[in-house]
């Protein structure tokens, strides 16, 4: 296996993509998450954690 390591965050969301592909939504929903806290702008944060996490993801919901 392959080891990998992530720089970008369009990294993170790629391989999120590649996990949720593959019916791994746990670790889809992480790298979605890592994606999101390494991104500079906090609208993008939003719109990522949105698409991934759903709306619902800052009020604990």
């Amino acid at each position: 296996m392959a080891l990998f390591r992530f720089n970008r965050p369009t990294e993170f969301l790629d391989a999120a993509r590649e996990m949720a592909e593959t019916d791994r939504p746990t670790l889809a929903r992480l790298l979605a998450e890592e994606a999101a806290n390494r991104t500079a702008d906090p609208a993008e944060a939003d719109r990522i954690r949105d698409e991934w996490l759903g709306p619902n993801h800052r009020t604990g919901a």
